[in-house]
């Protein structure tokens, strides 16, 4: 018999009823939670591997245009392809820069499951 999914909440959280830190119970959020982790985590941020993250904060900043649209496509499909191999295949990436927002679409399949899921993301200002 398998023991049940769990890891640490991401963002990091109390359970204030239990009194320790908030545990995700399903795997496709956890695995959702760590593309998260790898789109909004800036190369250089983390201490003991600055090599990690993909930085699309930064990439709001960039001219509004296609061409830098397409900049950050390659960039986040490639962190996630890197960072994530293990778990995800990454079937496609679309991002669009509309004004001060620069939205992104992740299409993947878990590997474990052999599920395809969808993650839309805004990043803004």
């Amino acid at each position: 018999m398998s023991r049940p999914f769990t890891s640490i909440a991401y963002p990091v959280a109390v359970d204030a009823s239990l009194g320790r830190l908030q545990e995700e119970t399903d795997y496709a959020a956890h695995v959702e939670q760590l593309i998260k982790q790898v789109l909004l985590t800036a190369p250089g941020e983390r201490v003991n591997r600055p090599d990690f993250g993909c930085g699309v904060k930064r990439m709001v900043f960039a001219p509004n245009n296609e061409v830098s649209a397409s900049l950050a496509q390659v960039t986040v499909f490639e962190a996630l392809q890197r960072w994530l191999d293990p778990v995800i295949v990454v079937n496609n990436v679309k991002v669009s820069a509309i004004n001060e927002v620069l939205q992104i679409l992740v299409v993947y399949t878990l590997k474990a499951r052999q599920q395809r899921l969808y993650l839309n993301l805004e990043v803004t200002l």
